[in-house]
This record gives C-alpha cells, sequence and structure tokens, in this order.
C-alpha cells in the first residue's frame, strides 16, 4: 500500500540556505494552506511547542543510503545504519522537527527552532505533549551530541 499526503502549508519565512548547524536564533513562519478554515488552529496558542513533520524536498532521492556510515562523513564516530540516523538520507526524506511557537496570527504561524528552509513543504503538525514525550532514561551514544554541538547555535 502507497500513502499519499498532501503538504497542509510550507514555510515562507526565515533561513534561506540548507546547512548541518547553526540554526539557533532563527524565526521562521509557517503558512498553513487556506483551504483550513481559521478555527482549525484554536487552542494552539496554548502551546509552547509543536511537532512539525517536514519533506527534505531540496534532497535529491539520489543522496538515500540504506548502508552504516560514519554520520557526516566522520571516521571518528561509528558508522550506523540509517535508521540510526535523522538526516535527508532516509528512505522517505522526512524529517520531524520542535520548535517553538511563538505567534498564531490566523493561518501564519511564526516559530523558532524549525531546521526547515523557506519553501519546505509541511505535511503534519500537531501540539507537544509533555505526556507523549519519551517514557524512562533516554539513551543515546556520544556522537549525536559531539556532531550536533553547534546545531542551535547562532552563526
Amino acid at each position: 500500500m502507497t500513502l499519499e499526503i498532501e503538504p497542509i502549508g510550507e514555510v515562507v519565512e526565515g533561513r534561506t540556505e540548507v546547512a548541518d548547524d547553526y540554526w539557533g536564533g532563527i524565526e521562521s513562519v509557517i503558512q498553513l494552506d487556506e483551504k483550513f478554515p481559521l478555527d482549525a488552529v484554536q487552542g494552539l496558542p496554548e502551546f509552547s511547542h509543536l511537532i512539525v513533520l517536514w519533506h527534505f524536498d531540496q534532497a535529491s532521492p539520489a543522496d538515500v543510503e540504506y548502508h552504516a556510515r560514519c554520520p557526516r562523513g566522520n571516521a571518528t564516530w561509528p558508522a550506523t545504519g540509517t535508521f540510526a540516523h535523522r538526516n535527508h538520507r532516509r528512505p522517505n526524506q522526512l524529517a520531524q522537527s520542535f520548535p517553538r511557537l511563538l505567534q498564531v496570527d490566523g493561518l501564519r504561524l511564526r516559530v523558532a527552532d524549525l531546521d526547515a528552509v523557506v519553501g519546505t513543504k509541511i505535511y503534519d503538525l500537531s501540539p507537544y505533549f509533555a505526556e507523549m514525550g519519551p517514557r524512562g532514561p533516554v539513551l543515546e551514544p556520544t556522537w549525536p551530541r559531539e556532531m550536533l554541538v553547534d546545531y542551535w547555535s547562532e552563526k
């Protein structure tokens, strides 16, 4: 079975260049499709964070890699499989971000810490519920922290 989904909106303001790091301090605007009634966002301003599902639509399907590889090509980090990465080389080239919701103005959502560029299609969004977040201790190896040390830094 194939799933076909339509975008619900698009990033219309914010960062324009794709990069691995320095996403800190960037505010973006998600413009939801005008087909949605204004009350589709009713209650959303009461939340501090969103979960945003988007597509790496500026990446090429040829970038997808199924084999284990060192993150960012750095041989000091262990080779890990496709499903241990969070980049555009994944099979469906989907991404998930957890931006802070700053303002709701009609169907325009101003957010901070959305690591998607202008023109990116948004396929779903919802408020972040702490109760639906990870349960129990969160475990991870050391390489993601090392790799992402400058991810949320400002340029």
